[in-house]
């Protein structure tokens, strides 16, 4: 099972920029988590602090009793071996096959013979959908197979916590619920933590078991996937709606005259939205094994329900409500 990695108020600034400050949240052992924000506010940042390879000015980020700011390099190091890493582009070597590519860790990292690595490697293949391409080069593959590769690389380690830096990017919809169901299926089969990246709603909307979101440098929310995606927060309002009125701007927040002006415009026209409906969480694929995480986070949430607002809770026990047989739980 994953390991709960816990983060506390933590705050990470280039010279005089700061990114973000007092960060304080906890993903769930072996649940599915995702940060949203828009382009620029930071979120590949936070993975890399999270991972240790970016030091934050404060705070602690906690993960089997080690922080991955403070201690010392070598309980870093050690730690570090739980996590698995995908990156935006898969990160692939151009010159080495898939197989090579996905093979590296072992070679780099463990003693194993050769034939015990090929028996991994090809494992980790399966799992993602590349049988019969492990002997192609990156170049010679679609941008789809690339981050699938790049996702088998970062599950050869056995890892109890996946990062995946926005592993929809450059992908068309098609694709990208193509790689939404093989998340949901990757956590049936190894019941690691994921943190995963992104500004993409369709991920957004149907992969997470928690949701955050990072704006104008500041953790805006986290927690259940039910409490942002039914937020009336202006910001999370404007970003899951794609609207341009709202607090963000093309290229950073807007000024306050800025938004005045559209709120009077806003209740000029009533839209009548209305609250959103929460889509269902996506299910492991047939004939793969039931999510652990789905009844940790049941008993985790239903025991949360009196701090989340009244919509959050509405759709939560709408979602539980058939699962009972009709009978709220």
């Amino acid at each position: 099972m994953g390991i709960e990695v816990v983060v506390e108020g933590l705050t990470k600034s280039f010279g005089k920029q700061n990114i973000w400050q007092d960060v304080s949240l906890t993903l769930p052992a072996g649940e599915v988590s995702v940060m949203l924000g828009p382009s620029g506010t930071g979120k590949t940042v936070f993975l890399k602090s999270i991972i240790g390879l970016l030091k934050p000015e404060r705070g602690r980020v906690l993960i089997n009793g080690v922080d991955m700011v403070n201690s010392p390099e070598r309980d870093i190091m050690e730690t570090r071996k739980l996590f698995g890493l995908m990156f935006q582009d898969g990160a692939l070597f151009g010159s080495m096959s898939l197989f090579d590519n996905i093979a590296f860790p072992l070679r780099e990292h463990t003693r194993k013979k050769e034939s015990e690595i090929r028996r991994i490697v090809m494992e980790r293949i399966d799992i993602v959908g590349l049988l019969g391409a492990e002997g192609k080069l990156p170049g010679e593959i679609s941008g789809g197979m690339r981050k699938r590769a790049g996702l088998a690389r970062a599950l050869v380690l056995d890892p109890q916590i996946i990062l995946c830096d926005e592993p929809d990017s450059g992908l068309d919809p098609v694709r990208t619920a193509y790689l939404s169901q093989l998340l949901i299926d990757l956590n049936a089969q190894i019941d690691a933590t994921m943190l995963i990246v992104t500004h993409n709603l369709d991920i957004a909307a149907t992969v997470p078991d928690n949701m955050g979101m990072l704006f104008c440098r500041n953790l805006v929310t986290f927690g259940p996937r039910e409490v942002l995606l039914t937020s009336d927060v202006p910001v999370v309002s404007q970003f899951l709606s794609g609207r341009r009125e709202g607090p963000i701007g093309m290229s950073e927040e807007k000024d306050a005259a800025t938004l005045a002006a559209e709120q009077l415009n806003d209740s000029a026209h009533d839209h009548g939205s209305g609250p959103r409906t929460v889509v269902p969480q996506l299910e492991p694929s047939p004939g793969m094994p039931v999510r652990q995480a789905v009844r940790r986070r049941r008993e985790r949430v239903l025991g949360m329900m009196g701090q989340l607002p009244e919509a959050a809770r509405t759709a939560i026990m709408n979602s539980y409500a058939p699962a009972a047989g009709g009978a709220r739980p």
